[in-house]
Formats: C-alpha cells, sequence, structure tokens
C-alpha cells in the first residue's frame, strides 16, 4: 500500500487500465476502541482530508468510522456530551456503520463499479483497503473516482488506437468489444446517477408538503377524537363545550385549517406518485420487448424526469420547453430504448443551452434579462410514408459542421474530461437505426441552435431478424 502523504492525487500515478487498488494512496490512521471518542475529533482536525479512522482492538482491525458518520453523530443534539468523554466503542456500537472492504488486488475499474452500487447513503464514504498481510488502509472514494477517471482517459484513447490496427490485424478486436461493454456500463451508471439526483430533488418538495403538515394533522385527530369521547361519554353540548375550550382546543379552527391542510398533503401525495409512474413507464421494465406504445406520453415521461434540469440554476435562468404535438398513432418500437434516445438528446439540448448563456454572459456581458429566452421545441408528425417523426430543436449555439460530421461516432464528445464519454448519441443512433429502421439525423447552423430529426416507421418491418433487448 502506498501512504496517503506520498502521492497528491491519482493524476501524479503512473496507472494502467488493468491498475489495482495496490496503486493507490490509502490513509493509515487507526485508534483503539477504549481511548476516548474526543480524540476521534482531534485527529479529524489535525488532517482535514482524512476520510475516516480505522478502528482496532488489541491492534486487530474491527471496523471503521467515517468523517461525515463523526461529525454527523457529534453535530445532533446530546451527540457530544454522549460519546466525547466515553470509549470510541460506545460510538461504534451505537452506529455500526456497514463497510465496504476490498482486496487489493482488485482492478480500480472493478472496485469503482462495486462502489458505485452501494446505497445513496454509502456511496461517498470511504472503503477498507486489505493486503495480502492482512494490513488495512483506508482509501478515500474521491481518490478512487480520480484514478478511474485518469483510467478512463487511458482507455478511450487505447481504444482510439485500436480502431485504427483493427484495419490490418483482427485479433484485437476482442479486446475492444470488451473494452466498449466496460465503457458502456460506466455511462449507464453515470446516468443513472444523474438521473436519481433529478429525481430525489423532484421528490423532496411535495414530500416537505405530507411531512411538514403530518404532526398538526396528527394533533388535530388527537383533538378530535377526545370530542367523540366526551360525547360518548354522555356529556351535553354545554359541558363538551366547556371542556373543549378548558383544553385549548379550537374547534372552529380545526373544522377550517384541517380540510386545507389533507388537501395540500393530498397534493403532495399525488406528485410523488405521478414522478414514480413517469420513472416506471419511462423504464419500461415490463415491455422489454416491441409493443404499440404513445410516443407522447414517452416524451413527458423524460421530460419529468429531467424537469430537474430545466427548472433555473444559480448560473442560467429556466430552460422553457415548447411542444408541437401531432395526432400520431400507436407506434411499434421497444419503448424503453426509444425513451433512452429521448433522454440522451434532450439532456444534451440542456447542456447545450446551458453553455450558450455561459458563452453570451462571459463574452458579449449580455445579462439575464435582455438575453434571449432559452427553448427547446418539441414536434411530432406523421409522413405519407407511414413514418413518424419526431423533432428536437434547441435555440443554443448550433454545432459547427466538423463536429456534426463525428456526432455519432463512438467516444466523441466536446464536453470536458469526467462529463461525458461520447455514447450517448452513438448509442441513441445505434437504436433508431439498428433496432427501429428509422433515420437520426442532425441539422444545425452555427449560432442559430441545432435540431436532432428521428424518423421511423408506424409499424416495424422483419421482426423475426431483430434483436430483443
Amino acid at each position: 500500500m502506498l501512504a496517503m502523504h506520498s502521492m497528491k492525487s491519482a493524476d501524479e500515478l503512473n496507472l494502467k487500465p488493468d491498475s489495482t487498488l495496490q496503486e493507490l494512496p490509502v490513509w493509515i490512521v487507526k485508534i483503539e476502541l477504549d481511548h476516548p471518542g474526543n480524540e476521534l475529533a482531534k485527529i479529524f482536525e489535525q488532517e482535514p482530508l482524512l476520510p475516516g479512522i480505522i478502528l482496532t482492538k488489541n491492534q486487530q482491525c474491527v471496523g471503521v468510522i467515517s468523517r461525515r458518520l463523526f461529525f454527523e453523530q457529534m453535530s445532533r443534539p446530546y451527540g457530544l456530551g454522549l460519546f466525547a468523554g466515553r470509549p470510541v466503542e460506545y460510538l461504534y456500537n451505537f452506529l455500526r456503520p456497514e463497510i465496504c472492504i476490498l482486496p487489493e488486488e482488485i482492478s480500480i475499474v472493478e472496485a469503482t463499479q462495486i462502489a458505485l452500487e452501494r446505497s445513496q447513503q454509502l456511496v461517498y464514504e470511504p472503503i477498507l483497503i486489505t493486503d495480502s498481510s492482512c494490513q488495512h488502509g483506508l482509501l478515500d472514494f474521491h481518490q478512487l473516482l480520480l484514478a478511474y477517471s485518469r483510467i478512463h482517459i487511458l482507455t478511450i484513447a487505447r481504444l482510439q488506437k485500436e480502431k485504427e490496427r483493427t484495419r490490418i490485424a483482427r485479433a484485437d478486436f476482442r479486446d475492444l468489444q470488451h473494452n466498449y461493454s466496460r465503457l458502456l456500463q460506466n455511462e449507464k451508471m453515470i446516468a443513472l446517477g444523474q438521473l436519481v439526483a433529478g429525481i430525489a430533488h423532484e421528490i423532496n418538495n411535495p414530500m416537505n408538503f405530507i411531512y411538514g403538515n403530518l404532526s398538526y394533522a396528527t394533533e388535530y385527530v388527537k383533538d378530535l377524537l377526545y370530542l367523540i369521547q366526551c360525547y360518548q361519554q354522555g356529556q351535553s353540548y354545554s359541558d363538551v363545550v366547556s371542556q373543549v375550550k378548558h383544553q385549548g382546543i379550537e374547534i372552529e379552527f380545526i373544522l377550517e385549517d384541517l380540510p386545507k391542510l389533507l388537501s395540500s398533503m393530498k397534493v403532495g401525495a399525488t406528485r410523488i406518485n405521478e414522478i414514480v409512474l413517469s420513472l416506471r413507464n419511462f423504464s419500461r421494465l415490463d415491455q422489454a420487448e416491441v409493443k404499440f406504445v404513445d410516443i407522447h406520453e414517452g416524451i413527458e415521461n423524460t421530460l419529468i424526469i429531467l424537469r430537474h434540469n430545466l427548472k433555473a440554476k444559480p448560473d442560467r435562468p429556466e430552460i422553457q420547453v415548447t411542444k408541437e404535438y401531432g395526432n400520431l398513432p400507436l407506434v411499434e418500437c421497444y419503448p424503453g430504448q426509444l425513451n433512452q434516445v429521448f433522454m440522451n438528446i434532450i439532456a444534451n439540448a440542456i447542456d447545450a443551452l446551458s453553455e450558450s448563456y455561459k458563452s453570451s454572459v462571459s463574452s458579449n456581458n449580455v445579462t439575464a434579462k435582455n438575453h434571449e429566452e432559452m427553448r427547446i421545441c418539441i414536434h411530432t408528425e406523421v409522413t405519407n410514408e407511414n413514418q413518424v417523426i419526431i423533432s428536437i430543436a434547441d435555440n443554443g449555439l448550433g454545432i459547427p459542421d466538423n463536429i456534426k460530421k463525428r456526432l455519432f461516432d463512438p467516444f466523441f464528445t466536446t464536453k470536458p474530461v469526467g462529463q461525458g464519454t461520447g455514447l450517448g448519441l452513438s448509442i441513441s443512433y445505434q437504436i433508431i437505426v439498428e433496432k427501429h429502421s428509422g433515420e437520426l439525423i442532425c441539422v444545425s447552423i452555427p449560432g442559430q441552435g441545432a435540431e436532432f430529426i428521428i424518423k421511423i416507421p408506424i409499424v416495424l418491418e422483419d421482426l423475426g431478424n431483430k434483436e430483443t433487448s
């Protein structure tokens, strides 16, 4: 294992695509369980970048407590008083944190996939690394991502070279396919992370409707039950009124506020249900085969999932969406894959508009007030050739001709490193052309935005020769 202070970042390491965790710097900071809890705070204060501390008992590793979990617990009421003066073992037994343990022989790529598959609460927690002599070190999740990003760049460069070599020798073709599949899987993981972040943000707001009103609803129900109990005891109306006033219960206010409160909670529940249904319909888990579906429903579900990205951000205003839907029949297609195409194209349009706004503001001193409204226009229609056309256009900066020629090439991207793998449009092109016997073309004039046009038949032909996903 490499001591953490011997390297500043993964960029300084001589990594290879098959590099293992053994080549990454780790933290080796330990504390015995019988030491007082305030020593943890001192260690974290001395090492601001320390992701966690290895806990030992009789010099044997028994667990890990991360910086996040420690300060989260200490910030709670009485947390500092309960655990600061007691042995670390009390805090560890109280938290019982889950630990991700990996051998140092495992590859960085595989370790990244395992780490990303952890639950949302644990995904940023440090990873415990073990070597052949049962020594332990703590790997910062961010260092793992930096190493993975470096390997990602090296892998793409290697694949580009292999693509040229296959014209002469086909022996390396299997290796190329293997790396392509690996990158494809990680592209899905990155997209899944962005999707989960957006859905979590969208669900949080309506959840506050329910959670914020729950305590009031509980109190109102208790007061009404008390009122019913008084009547069940045979008390007269005047006695009940006297009892209610004595208890400080305002019946008139409850009768006025409770329906409003329940209505607000219903709105929140309805919104959550809408988001969950949209996510289910978008994924089409039960419709992997060819189905007749409503194209507009797939577009709407995609827009709901991307609503968080369309909203105003600190560095740009809201992006407006204009829908010009034609009278489309049900279309025979692979619903889940077609929704993936909508997701890729609309997400790229959002990124293009964001970059367009930033570029305009920085270069021309354009303010948000007089900047042209950012807009995505979605248009659908039926042609005389029994085809459906879906057009997705934006009013961004457009795409230069030299980039447009390579737009659907695998691994080609204009985004900064770490923000895209160049597979989204390539996968979309394969889905439309190979799976649906359709067309996917881009029409763009620099400075006037870009338009992606999807053409697919209403009824697929030669289904027997097509692969199912």
